[in-house]
């Protein structure tokens, strides 16, 4: 649906819900684009917009706990609402969206983190015991993607209970990495989101 590209496995086919539920969100951030000048290109935290869909607030949450622009979270954030509406159809959900996972499952999860040409590329993963509640696994690189990004790190990965916050966390730890010496403080200033 226009630039949203989403990957989704469900218990059943719910294309027709996913097609609707993708509709929906992008309209509120399309609308609130609109009407809030600088929400679609501010690389800093913007002001609480008061009362808005909650997609929107969760975005602008996320920007101002990792001091990134709204728009940080906006993958993360249309994975999360759109698998939270895919989940009245579903006991498990996932949906990917460039990096950005949503995830309800009753199983534990294993993830291989794509890096670009490192060597750790699709070598290196990370194992999620089973949740009673949903959670996010976003990845954020300055190497690999069309995504603006400041830092030079192939791929920061972020494990968190929402996905709008995963996705701005990566982005805001990616974007400190010039070096590999900048890793331990940014892995420190991630741990602090």
């Amino acid at each position: 649906v226009k630039e949203t590209n989403l990957n989704i496995q469900a218990d059943s086919d719910l294309s027709e819900q996913a097609v609707r539920s993708i509709l929906t969100h992008r309209q509120y951030i399309e609308n609130h684009i609109s009407r809030t000048p600088g929400f679609a290109d501010s690389l800093t935290p913007l002001p609480d917009p008061g009362i808005t869909p909650k997609i929107i607030g969760e975005m602008t949450m996320a920007a101002k706990t990792t001091g990134v622009g709204p728009m940080a979270a906006v993958a993360g954030a249309v994975a999360q609402g759109v698998g939270r509406d895919l989940g009245q159809w579903s006991s498990n959900v996932l949906v990917e969206n460039g990096g950005d996972i949503f995830v309800k499952s009753d199983t534990q999860t294993i993830f291989t983190i794509y890096a670009g040409a490192s060597p750790l590329s699709m070598k290196t993963g990370i194992k999620v015991a089973r949740r009673p509640d949903s959670f996010a696994m976003c990845t954020s690189s300055g190497t690999v993607g069309h995504s603006k990004s400041f830092g030079k790190a192939d791929a920061v990965s972020v494990l968190a209970g929402c996905c709008a916050l995963a996705d701005a966390a990566a982005t805001a730890i990616c974007n400190q990495i010039q070096s590999p010496k900048d890793i331990e403080k940014a892995m420190a200033a991630g741990r602090r989101m």
